[in-house]
């Protein structure tokens, strides 16, 4: 609910339908139609998956194995991220012509307070129909849009009707929307959260409002509060502009499990040009440098090194990385993926000059 001295939010979450693979289909004609699938191919993982696809139980970050199994006329095209967040940031400029109060959650979501009528539309209704009118015009893409007073209701309200649709609930209708939904929809309950929950009876935000915060502290600890607070439709989170990264990286995911360090070094040093090239892009410095490694047997290990100072540039990024690297050698299985990313992220000022060095 709302503070008595302030007005109700009026909060659009705006999220593009299938965002990679729609792109996809509108850029190459002879994919429309047809179940598609962003990324993977060989041994990698789906990055996206087409409304055609989703059909046959496709879906992101599934194995492409798995994938093409369910789906044996699967379409496997390459991922283009130039192109994504060239849309990306067009779509973000549409945003802006109605609010400066946008919060981008990824390339192909975004919260926007529109509580502000910039340009006297009369309502958020109006306000998200004209947005996703303006996409499907100008990057001729679908979007759905969830319109309500709180971030965690328009979350919900976007995927309710989706694809290429709009969902609004009103302040009088909130608790009612979220009782009647699966608590395994919630932003904020994960799936290892859901099973605990259902096996105690919670299935549904009525059944979650039944329980009283002491009773959920003892079996959610400090997440207990959340939960107790969103089953009541109650959140007064901000739409907050510039959302900070928590991280930046890259990864690759190779066709064979590899074994030779020189191999292996060129590798990474490739993926740490990739992840790089995104650290400048997002205007950010680091201090933590941490190296992924996944193996032909799917275990997973990471190894990490922090900084008292910023990492000052590509070449120590990719330095820190392969000293790393080089603790795991020698390698009892091949390595199937790769990935090094900056952590203990900040903005960078750039009124003040970078370290030259590094000492590793």
């Amino acid at each position: 609910m709302q503070s008595e001295d302030r007005p109700t939010r009026k909060i659009i979450h705006v999220d593009m339908d299938a965002f990679y693979a729609s792109v996809e289909q509108r850029d190459n004609p002879e994919l429309r139609g047809k179940p598609v699938a962003v990324g993977g191919q060989h041994r990698g993982v789906v990055m996206a998956a087409s409304y055609e696809a989703r059909k046959y139980g496709v879906r992101s970050a599934m194995p492409s194995v798995t994938a093409r199994r369910r789906c044996p006329e699967l379409i496997f095209v390459k991922t283009r991220f130039d192109v994504y967040r060239a849309v990306s940031q067009q779509i973000r400029g549409i945003f802006l012509d109605y609010t400066d109060l946008v919060e981008p959650l990824s390339l192909d979501e975004a919260y926007l307070d529109v509580t502000e009528d910039r340009h006297g539309l009369g309502s958020a209704r109006a306000i998200a129909e004209d947005i996703r009118r303006r996409i499907r015009e100008e990057c001729r893409l679908t979007a759905s849009a969830g319109v309500s007073y709180c971030k965690f209701i328009a979350k919900l309200a976007s995927d309710h009707r989706k694809p290429d649709g709009l969902c609004v609930i009103t302040p009088e209708k909130g608790a009612e929307f979220v009782a009647s939904l699966p608590v395994a929809r919630f932003h904020g309950v994960g799936p290892v959260t859901a099973k605990k929950m259902e096996s105690l009876g919670i299935v549904t935000g009525a059944d979650l409002r039944e329980w009283s915060l002491p009773a959920l502290q003892a079996h959610f600890g400090s997440s207990a509060e959340w939960y107790w607070r969103i089953c009541r439709g109650i959140d007064e989170r901000e739409v907050k502009p510039d959302r900070p990264y928590k991280s930046v990286s890259a990864e690759r995911t190779f066709d064979e499990d590899l074994r030779d360090r020189d191999r292996l070094a060129a590798e990474l040093e490739r993926i740490a040009g990739y992840a790089w090239d995104r650290v400048r892009r997002a205007e950010v410095a680091g201090r933590t440098v941490t190296l992924k490694v996944k193996f032909g047997d799917f275990t997973i290990v990471t190894r990490s090194r922090s900084f008292s100072d910023p990492v000052p540039d590509q070449a120590a990024f990719a330095a820190v990385g392969q000293t790393l690297l080089s603790s795991l050698h020698p390698l009892s299985k091949g390595i199937r993926l790769l990935g090094l990313g900056l952590h203990s992220l900040t903005e960078v000022n750039n009124a003040v000059p970078a370290q030259l060095g590094l000492a590793i």
